[in-house]
């Protein structure tokens, strides 16, 4: 079968790695959903998206001369992936930022006490 650059076709999961999941397409061919292809949102662990054996519907974005076909299913179903999924809360840099700078104060002066004790208190001299 040929496969045409923007079809969309029904696969199955074979083999998922850290960066994406092989999917083998009709006429036995395989091809690559990049991790950045698999949702809408930000996919940290594909394991918690897909499982081996899964069956799921994909776009082709891409074939090579050398074979090599980069699949999509985020692409594939746009609609359904922004439906079905509420974006996490995503906080602001500032807010971020805020976080880090408590964080770093609380840290400064637990080692500011530990450090002081460990000299005999404030104002001792040597």
């Amino acid at each position: 079968m040929s496969l045409e650059q923007g079809s969309i076709v029904e696969g199955i999961v074979t083999g998922i790695t850290n960066f994406g999941a092989f999917v083998e397409l009709p006429g036995g061919q395989t091809g690559l959903v990049h991790i950045s292809e698999v949702a809408e949102v930000y996919v940290k662990d594909i394991n918690e998206f897909l499982k081996v054996n899964d069956k799921v519907k994909v776009r082709i974005i891409s074939v090579d001369p050398k074979g090599k076909i980069g699949l999509s299913i985020k692409q594939a179903n746009p609609s359904a992936n922004r439906g079905n999924r509420k974006p996490k809360f995503q906080p602001s840099f500032e807010d971020k930022l805020a976080k880090f700078m408590k964080e770093s104060d609380e840290r400064l002066s637990d080692l500011k006490r530990q450090t002081d004790s460990k000299r005999g208190g404030r104002g001792s001299k040597f």
